[in-house]
């Protein structure tokens, strides 16, 4: 990516981690970013990273980028081939987005009760969703160990960087609340709502972020810049020996 559209994003994050005229700048990085295809913006993301960038300071511009996409995920994934290592994948997100709208469901109305114990039906569905979240980890493994090398072979390992250090604080949090569902609400009811909220809040809205960045930042960068079927293939072999999830589509 040239010197000048690399300086442009430099500027575009300054901005942004400082707060300065917040609309007005997302909406020119959405402007800017609409220019810049995936791979692109990855290299450029990698560069800001040598040159002393915080990765957590590219969530702004990972925003920025998710405000500007538009339904391109669909027709992508129409594109691959059932079984093909993203398509896998895509089809995995979609999945652990229910278990998040189900969780956010159950979490309001948990937090709507006055006063416990925990219904029966209430805790047996929390612990089956706590299991099941924690239970994506088969998914986690293929990205970290198969694609994001891959990238990283090619020079992409910004958004890598990025999406591991997002799966080990998901990881610890998301451990927390399987603990918290194994542990139940029989001693403080009180105090078992505010660390339920608390937990499934952070899990709920960083996860959802975290699969729209995978599947419109990272996903369509690796398949700019890995273009050769048998590199898939062997991909392929890698997932299949790490293995799947108990959601994962047929």
């Amino acid at each position: 990516m040239e010197k000048q559209k690399v300086d442009k994003l430099t500027d575009l994050l300054r901005r942004l981690n400082t707060g300065e005229s917040t609309l007005a700048v997302r909406e020119e990085a959405k402007e800017f970013l609409a220019t810049v295809n995936p791979a692109d913006l990855s290299l450029a993301e990698q560069q800001l990273i040598e040159a002393g960038l915080a990765p957590e300071d590219l969530r702004h511009l990972c925003a920025a980028h998710m405000e500007m996409m538009g339904g391109q995920l669909e027709q992508m994934k129409a594109q691959l081939a059932p079984g093909h290592v993203i398509h896998t994948l895509i089809c995995e997100h979609e999945q652990i987005l229910c278990f998040l709208d189900e969780l956010d469901s159950l979490n309001q109305a948990i937090q709507r009760t006055a006063a416990g114990p925990l219904a029966q039906e209430q805790s047996d569905h929390l612990l089956h969703i706590a299991g099941d979240l924690v239970g994506a980890e088969p998914h986690h493994q293929r990205e970290e160990d198969i694609l994001f090398p891959e990238l990283e072979r090619r020079g992409v390992s910004g958004p890598p960087q990025i999406m591991r250090m997002e799966h080990e604080e998901l990881r610890r949090r998301k451990r927390e609340l399987l603990e918290l569902a194994q542990a139940g609400a029989s001693a403080d009811f009180n105090a078992f709502k505010r660390k339920l909220d608390v937990a499934s809040k952070f899990i709920v809205l960083t996860l959802r972020d975290h699969i729209f960045k995978e599947n419109n930042i990272l996903y369509p960068t690796a398949l700019q810049v890995v273009r050769d079927d048998a590199i898939w293939a062997q991909m392929k072999e890698g997932c299949d020996r790490i293995g799947y999830c108990c959601f994962t589509p047929a």
